[in-house]
């Protein structure tokens, strides 16, 4: 009886392990306001790991229209910003996101990344430029 009751225990604790690991995988998925709430990305995940899509900026007459200009590579200068893939390649890994790009328009220029669920609705997203030292974090809100 007490092996039935300890491999009961064992299944248990191993099914809830694997349930709760990918509850928490998947909840960095849906639309996130950024720091400055002037845009709305998409997270969703792929094959290749989590990406970033922008899916609405604040105040744009046509968001259609709105061009990725500052680019530091000038053959995307003419690429809509809608739609555009900001955050791409990040693997889950104890709690994380990291091992990702994440592009910034406004710069124009791709920094490394990672991302940390702080809350259900609050996302660390930190960008480093070359070295881990040199770093930047922000927090985007999920929109309601």
């Amino acid at each position: 009886m007490k092996t039935c009751q300890f491999a009961s225990v064992l299944i248990f604790l191993f099914l809830g392990g694997t349930h709760a690991m990918g509850q928490s995988k998947s909840n960095i998925s849906g639309i996130w306001f950024n720091t400055e709430k002037t845009a709305q990305i998409e997270i969703m995940e792929m094959d290749n790991g989590i990406i970033g899509k922008i899916v609405w900026i604040q105040n744009a007459n046509n968001p259609d229209e709105e061009k990725d200009v500052v680019n530091s590579d000038s053959s995307l200068r003419d690429r809509p910003l809608m739609g555009l893939t900001i955050l791409e390649g990040l693997k889950y890994k104890d709690g994380i996101w990291s091992d990702g790009k994440i592009y910034d328009p406004e710069s124009g220029l791709s920094y490394t990344c990672e991302l940390n669920l702080k809350k259900k609705d609050l996302l660390e997203v930190t960008g480093y430029l070359g070295d881990s030292w040199v770093s930047r974090t922000v927090e985007w809100n999920r929109v309601r």
